[in-house]
């Protein structure tokens, strides 16, 4: 290994290189990454959840009307649970929606272009120094 110039720093990395790109330490499967393309489980708990906000109704007020668990609504709208086709109809419903429409409001956000993207590396040589800890 040849010695760094003197213009140049040496990079001696903290952590092993990931697995994937945009996976951080401590990510467990199924986490959100920019890098990737969303679940649909977290598209349609979005909808589900706009939805709900939009009419100002409570997570109670619609999980009894959809005659589901309030927490089990919870967690579909966070996108923790993937939700059987009678669940996510009976809260579409609920919210005066068919499951025609909450699945064409779901395909919208999947197909928009994203919004943010990652900023281009750079090739220039830095000249400062930079310490991790």
């Amino acid at each position: 290994m040849s010695s760094p110039r003197s213009d140049e720093a040496r990079v001696i990395p903290l952590r092993p290189p990931a697995a994937r790109p945009g996976h951080r330490p401590g990510d467990r499967p199924g986490d959100r990454d920019d890098a990737r393309e969303p679940l649909w489980r977290d598209l349609v708990g979005d909808v589900l959840r706009r939805e709900r906000l939009a009419q100002e109704r409570t997570l109670k007020d619609v999980a009894d009307a959809a005659r589901i668990s309030m927490p089990y609504l919870s967690e579909v709208e966070r996108g923790r649970k993937e939700a059987s086709s009678e669940v996510l109809a009976a809260a579409a419903h609920a919210l005066g929606l068919s499951l025609g429409d909450l699945l064409a409001r779901a395909h919208t956000r999947l197909t928009r272009p994203a919004r943010h993207s990652r900023p281009a590396t750079t090739t220039a040589p830095y000249n400062g120094l930079c310490l991790a800890a």
